[in-house]
């Protein structure tokens, strides 16, 4: 078993911040004493169940806590879901039907067990207690707090200044989210840059309902592809988990030196040690970038897909952008024409090599896009019906054939 002070160590890896330090590094210190693993939440709203490697910042710190020994809580938000989060939100939040917060908890529970042990993770869904909560108690619950205290949110702040509506449902957004500490007797809570107010919250009603106040690990957003925004399907700078190995292969060759770092800090399984050593070989020149960027590719292919899955995107890689050829594998997608001739970034769309006619445009304007191996400047081309090999970007390849 690791001192505390050695777990410690390895939980501070890749944080922004830890409330408080020393409070976690004494709640290590008591559970070694009395051989009683911590109780680590982290809680998810079911609303985007397609995963990329962004939302596995918190599943990876949530498997070094689970390696470490102690008990994980993947916390569903099924109950809060249908609320809505209003973190971020410039405007009130449409909620979620039931059905839909079902359907995408039961997606995120087959794509979590990527990383975590299935056997020593325990799955909660919020509605469990917030469901049975009496009026007494929720108007109990909301006398805990204050206005003021929720307009120092950001996002309320400036939606209040700008007199944009706050509906009096999304305050008890993060009075929802701090009782799921109460509930579970959460010893730690993590989430990241973007949930701080809420952690916080969890922290101040378990005090007030008499209960120690769980330790905060806070971790950062991940930023995407480009190095700025941070990871997201709808900017299309994203590396999806189930993305297929040679896209996910081609998507982390793209990404910058220094970017590099950080996903190796916030994704890889090497050990601190090793991370600091890769640090230093780039630094002197002894380690080249290219090579420790094949091995992060590899690692995370292999996580996803499996060791022959990597090998074979690595060579696939070296085939298409070393050699200028094309994949082993092409994908086929048959679609209907909605019109003939057909607008080629609705068929990107339609077909699935971009989330949207815009990211597409972006492409063609930016000479990413081919059809049959012939660059396309013009965002407004159509195409007739018929088979045709798009490429978009330097990896995504689609054949796509008419009905």
């Amino acid at each position: 078993m690791l001192t505390a002070e050695k777990q410690l160590e390895i939980i501070k890896r890749g944080t922004v911040e830890i409330i408080l330090e020393k409070e976690l590094l004494r709640k290590i210190e008591k559970s070694l004493k009395e051989n009683r693993p911590l109780r680590i939440k982290a809680g998810f709203d079911p609303t985007a169940p397609d995963i990329h490697l962004g939302h596995t910042v918190l599943l990876e710190k949530m498997r070094q806590f689970q390696e470490l020994g102690h008990e994980i809580v993947f916390l569903i938000g099924d109950f809060t879901g249908m609320i809505g989060d209003p973190t971020g939100k410039s405007e009130t939040r449409k909620p979620l039907t039931r059905e839909d917060v079902l359907k995408n908890a039961e997606t995120y529970k087959e794509q979590v067990f990527k990383i975590l042990d299935p056997e020593k993770t325990v799955i909660r869904f919020n509605s469990e207690w917030l469901m049975n909560l009496t009026a007494m108690e929720i108007v109990k619950l909301q006398a805990k707090q204050t206005v003021a205290r929720m307009l120092e949110r950001e996002d309320f702040k400036q939606r209040f200044t700008s007199q944009s509506p706050i509906g009096i449902h999304e305050f008890m957004y993060p009075l929802l989210q701090g009782y799921d500490s109460v509930a579970l007797k959460a010893d730690v809570e993590l989430g990241g840059t973007d949930q701080r107010f809420n952690l916080l919250m969890g922290r101040e009603l378990q005090q007030e309902y008499g209960q120690p106040p769980q330790a905060l690990v806070i971790m950062p957003l991940l930023e995407g592809l480009d190095g700025i925004k941070k990871m997201s399907k709808s900017l299309g700078n994203y590396v999806g988990i189930f993305d297929p190995p040679r896209e996910m292969y081609g998507k982390l060759m793209s990404i910058s030196d220094e970017l590099m770092l950080k996903y190796y800090e916030l994704l890889s399984h090497i050990g601190n040690e090793e991370l600091a050593t890769l640090k230093e070989g780039l630094k002197t020149g002894t380690v080249h970038p290219k090579k420790a960027k094949e091995n992060l590719a590899m690692e995370l292919v292999e996580r996803y897909w499996g060791r022959d899955a990597s090998l074979h995107a690595r060579e696939e890689f070296e085939n298409v952008f070393r050699q200028k050829g094309l994949p082993d594998e092409i994908p086929v997608v048959e679609m209907t024409w909605e019109e003939d001739p057909m607008w080629l970034p609705q068929i990107m769309k339609t077909s699935g090599l971009t989330v949207s006619t815009g990211e597409a445009m972006r492409l063609i304007k930016q000479g990413g896009v081919s059809v049959d191996e012939e660059k396309v400047t013009d965002p407004n081309r159509k195409l007739a019906r018929g088979s045709y090999l798009i490429r978009a970007g330097k990896r995504k390849f689609l054949k796509v054939v008419s009905l």
